[in-house]
């Protein structure tokens, strides 16, 4: 016991008046072995949890990182404290380089108070799909500063957090695993509507994607220069690859189209022209 006592006691090397034994190692590697073992568990915990109860994923996930960020905060802390670092003489030492520094890193800090409310919040889950400055992204994963997404063309994006919570952002997951798509379509003026109508719904109804069948609708919604208006409702779960949905229905509206004989015209115009010039006045 006593050699043991003095191998823990031993001094590896000292900085100033700060002395660094072999206890203050291992004391570090236990702390941070522990604190990966306890988060370790909890997120066992959390998957088990998730299965069991049929939690939503996303919400366990943000309970994770909020833990977890949490946690490593109290075992730095921890670990400063054990190698004879006191916390409050080091923030109070380094409060006016704190300041400097949050200044330069102004917009770092928006970004990881963005993704606490983020996380915390809770609005904005993994899997969500965004409609963000115009441009569609299912959300992969929500970090402290940045989070990162897909987007339609399988090209992965970095989002600063505080681009989320300060834009204007369209979460089409947000409500409901599904969502209400429409179809613009005109036809030629004397077409009978009750059959393009028929169509429209029908070729809705032979995609796979197109969910709810008995909810797909079909409108004549205006009498445009050189068309019939119709639009073609329909939900679909397919909410990020929901431009191919539309694509394969259109084609399958094509041609049904030629089967029946029913056009789609091309813009027209009506031009009219005099001829001849006023005669002038004597």
């Amino acid at each position: 016991m006593k050699t043991l006592d003095q191998l823990f006691a031993f001094e590896l090397f000292h900085i100033g008046n700060y002395k660094i034994h072999i206890s203050n190692v291992a004391l570090l590697l236990v702390v941070f072995l522990a604190t990966k073992i306890i988060l370790w568990v909890i997120r066992q915990a959390l998957d088990r949890r998730t299965r069991l109860n049929d939690l939503d994923p996303g919400s366990t996930y943000a309970l994770f990182q909020i833990i977890r960020y949490l946690l490593w905060i109290v075992a730095i802390g921890v670990m400063l404290e054990s190698v004879g670092i006191k916390l409050t003489l080091v923030l109070a030492g380094s409060a006016a380089l704190l300041v400097g520094v949050g200044l330069g890193l102004q917009q770092t800090f928006n970004d990881i108070i963005s993704g606490i409310i983020l996380l915390g919040e809770r609005s904005i889950k993994i899997g969500d799909v965004l409609e963000i400055d115009q441009d569609v992204v299912q959300i992969q994963s929500i970090g402290l500063r940045t989070s990162k997404g897909l987007n339609r063309d399988e090209i992965s994006i970095i989002l600063p957090n505080s681009l989320i919570t300060t834009s204007k952002v369209i979460n089409w997951s947000h409500q409901s695993d599904k969502t209400r798509f429409r179809i613009d379509v005109g036809v030629a003026y004397g077409s009978d509507v009750d059959k393009v109508i028929r169509i429209l719904e029908e070729s809705a109804k032979e995609h796979p994607d197109v969910s709810n069948p008995e909810l797909i609708e079909g409108r004549l919604v205006n009498f445009g220069n050189s068309s019939l208006d119709f639009q073609l409702l329909f939900f679909s779960k397919n909410i990020f690859r929901i431009n191919k949905v539309r694509s394969d229905i259109r084609r399958i509206i094509d041609r049904k189209f030629r089967e029946n004989n029913i056009t789609i015209p091309f813009p027209q115009m009506d031009l009219h022209v005099k001829s001849g010039l006023p005669k002038k006045a004597d």
